[in-house]
Formats: C-alpha cells, structure tokens, sequence
C-alpha cells in the first residue's frame, strides 16, 4: 500500500511516515501543494494524508481540484482546525475522513486501514485466478482452500499481478506499487526477490508467475 503525505511540518511528516511503513504501507512526502500535485502525477496512491494549512494553498483547494479531474483517491484530512464548519466544509469538498492535530498516530493508522477497506470493497470483491483466490480488503489470499502465509509487500504484489491479469508488468510498475521515492537503498532487483518468493508459495500449483525477458512479469494460470 502506497500513502502520500502532504504535511509541511518535516517532523511530524516524517514520525507519520515511520510508524505507517513499520505497518507495511510505503509513503511519499510533500510539503506543499505543488509536490503532492507532481507527484500525483506520476504515482497511484492507495489514500492521502492532507494537512489543511500549506504554504503554497489551502490543502481543500487541492483536494477540491483532485476530486474536479475524477481523481478518487482516499483523502484523509489532517489539521489543527477543529469547528463543525471546517470538517462539513472538508467532507462536503470530497474528504473521505478528518482527523484534528494533535492526535493519536494509532487512531491515524486505525482510520487508513477503514478508508482503504472501505475503498477496495467498492472497487471489488475477492479476485479469483483458478485456485488462487486474493482478497483486496484483506491482503489475504487462500491457495486450494489454504491460507497462504504473506507479508504485506508478498500481498501488494500479488494484488497488483492478479488486477492486471493477462498484462506484463514491468519491474518500475510494481517497483513503484510496493516502494517510497525516498526508499533510496532498495532498487529494482528487490522486485525479482518478491517474485521469486511469491512463485515459491505458488509451487506445485496451476497458478505460475511467468518472466516476460526485458519486460516484466505477468500472472496466469497454466494451459
């Protein structure tokens, strides 16, 4: 899972961003509303963390302008300001949830996880691939009927192949679904290691994960 955070307090920006990515989520930080929109555009993200006052523009004229492009990105509001009118104005723009500073990093991580169950269960139901099936809300997965043991980048990147069925995936495409920019020591090459261990808890079944040489990997289910 993939969170952008968009937070001009460094600190606080980065104190988030430690305790999500021991939780298994990948997260991105801008400091004002021109970084999120760059990067916005070149990254999906799985839900955003939206602090109200920027130094650029007020972080509800971002929101408001991502909800007028059909962007539908969870948005999770964050900010010192606590009246009625702020939070139905926010939810009224399109926020998904508000949270005000100061606030408990656990209640943060406990709405992230509602926002992105609430929105993987609109989007679909469990995904089948023969005996393969994936849940999205979950990050589970059974094989045959039996639970398969995965971490939380394992489950990500089987998410990502069986949503892309029939497609070759290149390394920077799942590369990017599983990994922060600023995760500078982890290159390319990870992503044949997480390949290679999901293909080891797939042995012996008809679901293999083929290499496409030079350009990626895609999922299927054996002829």
């Amino acid at each position: 899972m993939r969170i952008l955070i968009v937070e001009d307090a460094g600190d606080v920006a980065e104190v988030v961003a430690i305790r999500l990515g021991k939780t298994g989520m990948a997260c991105d930080l801008a400091e004002s509303c021109a970084e999120a929109e760059d990067c916005l555009a070149v990254q999906r993200y799985d839900a955003v963390v939206l602090d109200i006052n920027l130094p650029d523009r007020n972080g509800t004229e971002l929101l408001r302008d991502m909800r007028a492009r059909g962007d539908r990105t969870p948005v999770l509001m964050l900010t010192a300001l606590f009246s009625v009118d702020d939070r139905v104005s926010a939810l009224d723009l399109g926020a998904d949830d508000y949270l005000v500073k100061p606030f408990d990093q656990r209640e943060l991580e406990a709405r992230l996880r509602a926002l992105m169950r609430r929105e993987a269960d609109q989007k679909s139901d469990a995904i089948t691939l023969g005996p393969l099936v994936f849940s999205p809300a979950t990050l589970g997965a059974t094989l045959n009927g039996v639970t398969l043991d995965l971490t939380r980048r394992e489950a990500t990147l089987l998410g990502l192949l069986l949503r892309n069925q029939g497609k070759v995936l290149n390394k920077k495409r799942l590369y990017d679904g599983l990994f922060a920019f600023d995760d500078a020591d982890v290159g390319l090459n990870a992503i044949e290691l997480y390949i290679a261990r999901l293909r080891k808890k797939l042995a012996g079944s008809s679901v293999t994960i083929e290499t496409q040489r030079g350009l990626g990997y895609r999922i299927l289910l054996d002829a």
